[in-house]
């Protein structure tokens, strides 16, 4: 007779468990599919996918398939606030976007454990000190339908045990694919394309009916009447738009450049009543802006241009007419003022004619063709991005070269017969406020204009050469603040740099050669930690940025209004934090040393070419090394470096050779980066094409190094240590040196060794 067979209490327990739990899943799933929209999932129906696991928190996220990004929604009194995420290494949920698999970690805190799971993910535990929550455990899967990212579900710290199980992960995988067709299946139900402002609650149902019928009743579009009458952004229409049509929503903006040849033929008033603009075409595909990608007028449009593919963006219609306005202003302006033609209408004699008269006096700085090409050289520049214009006269040449430096280099841009050079300094001083009359002594000074709605400023400086008087215009045009992100600093000077600038009292210092950004990166720290609740003070010559809530100062060192006056004055005005543009000498910097010991957050700029050698200049200019040692939060030295072009680098395998080159050129500390050489490892170099103007380069970023004035380097400075030791226990605190920081981003992509080379040096 057979044996019977024996079931073990533990198999028992765990089979009812698993029961009970597809029961409550069964039960969750159902709840899921019945709600009337996404937001009901996001918001409403956490606490019941809570009841599934053993956990303390839970974070559903959806996919923004406007911005690429994470987002999630939350409740707080009758509002709903949002959480918003990159999709990157940059969070744990990010990550698992990122790589579409499942997250489990024991215990976010340790390091080691993170970066076991990818060597570039990191934990932002920002929120864990705001809020004094503890995160520690963390189980995280991607939510997918038909291997299409739809959004994450992430759990936070298991209750009972010290890590997520085994069930806990076949749990969440569950929950993730009933999530996953719910999802889809929210989607497919979206009839109009407003239905998605609807499904997160920026407006109802009824409200959305009461807009289409005054619309209808004003003759208005129904985006105008969402905006005018019931206050919703632009940017959540754009969003509603993008996913109701499935292709990227495009705002006006005057930067954007449209290849203005794709306009011949069109007749101007037709496109504005069909409200459709041709943007670009490369390779065979042409973009158009469209307000409704899925209208039958598409059909003329193919008929009208050429193309093998075509890519339609959306865009409001009142955008698209500003669009075209400027466009067709552009080309008024183009055909009026372009260069060859104000060359072509210059009286340019030859040189025996010009010897036979005053040449000097014979050109009117004020005549019609010199103001014109003055004005258009300043647009020009100013249209392609220079941040300097500079004009070279050469008796030699017999000409007056002009020069643009876009990106940190210098371009020639046009040629100006030498017979009018002295009536264009002329005319560029009298813009300037300047004494045409002085020709031996260099002058400085400003030229402000409106251009396109927005100020411009130019700064400028005239200098008398053997070839003539050159000029030197630095445009200054009003910028907004970059974000703390938007700076690309490495994972480990993002988290220190954040840390130092949230301190209440200390002094920060950001070094580098005239031009290297410093400005940017002070005012992108500024932006960080400004709320309503700090008193920030600003020294600057001069304001180039303007941020709401600081109480910005430009100095005027020709009254004798100085930065060691204007902080002086900042310390009797309640400050909590003070940024003053430059510390030029002894008296200035000693008076931000005393003010971070006071009570301060001081930040300021020093022309040094590292961080260590600003230490030890500032010593050498007489500051107080205790102090300075016992005020010093940290100094972030940084150059500007050429970024490759997206549009055109080439991807390549390096050589060993090469490889090793770069990992020696790194240093010991090369192995920190996990990077090795494989088949798969790629870096890239310049092409070359319309886009960048065939130099394989456009735009620049920012490499850094961060010196963190830690305990053990405070005692070197306090001790009056050379600037090798110092940057010697900098290493050894974590600091990586400019040109390592440079390395890394040429392994990362965006740039090349030659670019690195060209503004740091390798030490």
């Amino acid at each position: 007779m057979a044996e019977p067979v024996r079931v073990r209490t533990d198999d028992v327990e765990e089979m009812r468990k698993q029961l009970q739990f597809n029961e409550k899943l069964k039960f969750v799933a159902n709840k899921i599919h019945s709600a009337n929209n996404v937001n009901e999932i996001l918001i409403k129906l956490k606490d019941n996918i809570l009841s599934l696991f053993d956990a303390e928190r839970i974070t559903i996220y959806l996919i923004d398939p406007v911005k690429k990004e994470l987002i999630s929604k939350y409740l707080v009194g009758t509002g709903i606030k949002e959480i918003r995420v990159p999709i990157s290494p940059s969070s744990i949920a990010g990550y698992t976007a990122h790589a579409q698999k499942m997250v489990n970690i024991a215990d976010v805190n340790i390091a080691a454990d993170i970066k076991k799971i990818d060597p570039n993910l990191t934990f932002d535990g920002t929120w864990d000190k705001q809020s004094g929550y503890t995160t520690r455990q963390v189980l995280a899967a991607p939510i997918l339908f038909e291997n299409t990212l739809l959004g994450v579900i992430q759990l936070i710290n298991k209750k009972t045990a010290k890590t997520f199980t085994k069930p806990d992960e076949t749990g969440i995988l569950s929950i993730a694919r009933v999530l996953g067709i719910a999802f889809r299946n929210q989607a497919k139900m979206i009839r109009t394309r407003f239905d998605h402002l609807v499904s997160i609650n920026i407006i109802t149902d009824n409200e959305l009916k009461s807009a289409v019928a005054t619309a209808r009743e004003q003759k208005k579009n129904v985006e105008t009447i969402l905006m005018e009458h019931y206050k919703v952004k632009k940017t959540d229409i754009g969003a509603s738009l993008s996913q109701f049509y499935g292709c990227k929503f495009v705002e006006y903006d005057n930067k954007i450049l449209f290849q203005k040849e794709l306009l011949r033929g069109l007749n101007m008033a037709y496109l504005k009543n069909s409200f459709w603009v041709p943007l670009s075409s490369s390779e065979g595909k042409v973009t158009i802006i469209i307000d409704n990608p899925r209208d039958p007028k598409t059909l003329d449009i193919k008929n009208l241009i050429k193309a093998k593919q075509y890519e339609f963006q959306v865009a409001l219609r009142e955008d698209i007419l500003k669009f075209l306005q400027m466009l067709e202003t552009d080309t008024k302006e183009t055909s009026q003022g372009a260069i060859s033609d104000i060359l072509a209408d210059m009286d340019v004699k030859d040189e025996s004619a010009m010897e036979a008269m005053a040449v000097d006096s014979a050109i009117d700085e004020n005549a019609g063709t010199i103001v014109r090409l003055v004005n258009q050289i300043l647009i020009d520049g100013y249209e392609k991005g220079a941040s300097d214009i500079h004009v070279e006269p050469s008796k030699a040449k017999k000409i007056t070269t002009v020069r643009f430096r876009i990106d940190g280099a210098c371009i020639n841009y046009l040629e100006i017969p030498y017979t009018h050079s002295s009536a264009v300094t002329s005319r560029i001083k009298i813009m300037s406020n300047l004494d045409i009359s002085e020709r031996r002594l260099p002058q400085d000074g400003k030229i402000k204009f409106i251009y396109k709605d927005k100020p411009v400023e130019l700064r400028v400086a005239t200098l008398p050469t053997v070839g003539g008087e050159d000029v030197v215009m630095r445009i200054l045009a009003s910028s907004k603040p970059m974000t703390l992100d938007a700076l690309n600093l490495s994972d480990r000077d993002y988290k220190v740099f954040k840390e130092i600038i949230s301190n209440p009292y200390g002094i920060i210092l950001v070094v580098g050669p005239t031009g290297s950004g410093k400005t940017t990166t002070l005012h992108s720290a500024l932006g960080y930690i400004n709320t309503p609740v700090r008193k920030i003070w600003t020294a600057e010559d001069p304001v180039e940025i303007t941020q709401e809530g600081l109480r910005q100062v430009e100095v005027k060192p020709k009254i004798e209004f100085t930065f060691a006056k204007a902080m002086r004055a900042f310390l009797r005005a309640d400050p909590d934090v003070i940024m003053v543009g430059e510390m030029r000498d002894h008296e200035t910097a000693a008076i931000g040393v005393e003010a971070s010991l006071t009570g301060h957050l001081v930040l300021s700029t020093l022309h040094t070419n590292s961080a260590p050698e600003t230490i030890v200049r500032l010593i050498d200019m007489g500051i107080d090394p205790l102090n300075f040692a016992d005020a010093l939060l940290g100094v972030l030295a940084q150059r500007l470096v050429r970024t490759l072009c997206k549009k055109c680098k080439e991807a390549y395998h390096p050589t060993q050779e090469e490889f090793e080159s770069l990992a020696t050129s790194y240093g010991k500390e090369f192995p920190e980066l996990g990077i090795e050489y494989n088949d798969k490892l790629t870096i890239y170099k310049i092409k070359g094409c319309e886009e960048c103007n065939l130099t394989g380069y456009k735009g620049r970023m920012g490499i850094y190094e961060l010196l963190l004035g830690t305990k053990e380097l405070k005692a070197v400075i306090q001790r009056r240590g050379t600037a090798e030791q110092i940057r010697e226990q900098a290493i050894k605190d974590g600091m990586r040196t400019l040109f390592q920081d440079g390395i890394s981003k040429v392994f990362k992509g965006y740039t090349d060794f030659k670019q690195v080379r060209s503004v740091c040096m390798n030490k």
